[in-house]
């Protein structure tokens, strides 16, 4: 089964690597430990459309990613969600939320422009990530 990433996410994120159903992409902005999950299925839009084996890997993964951006960073808070409403392909956000960032308490979605890593420090986090989900 062939597989294509969103041109979209292909041009904001960086590849951590690959869960046993989902890539983990790290977003292109410095200011939020901010992972993504796509699993590897084409023409999935909903995670209803995921069949159950699916739906649970995906769920397990999750709380994996979740885990490990709590014990790398402990955040004040998770945000996990699945949007879509710009890139239409199945993706899973899960961002460390401090109150100190600039978005706080409010959703990051909107609230000003990304602003990507310099490449030593995003080689720096993707290495870091990498070891830390054994990639």
């Amino acid at each position: 089964m062939s597989f294509h990433l969103h041109p979209r996410l292909a041009v904001d994120t960086s590849l951590i690597g690959d869960l046993e159903l989902c890539r983990v992409l790290l977003m292109n902005d410095a200011r939020y430990p901010w992972l993504i999950l796509v699993p590897r299925r084409d023409d999935l839009r909903e995670v209803h459309e995921l069949s159950g084996a699916d739906r649970l890997a995906l769920m397990n993964e999750s709380c994996h990613v979740a885990e490990t951006l709590q014990g790398l960073f402990m955040p004040d808070k998770l945000n996990i969600g699945v949007l879509g409403n710009i890139v239409p392909q199945l993706h899973v956000h899960h961002i460390a939320r401090f109150q100190t960032d600039p978005a706080w308490p409010g959703p990051v979605w909107g609230h000003s422009s990304a602003q990507p890593y310099p490449s030593e420090m995003r080689d720096r986090r993707v290495a870091q990530l990498r070891g830390a989900f054994g990639l």
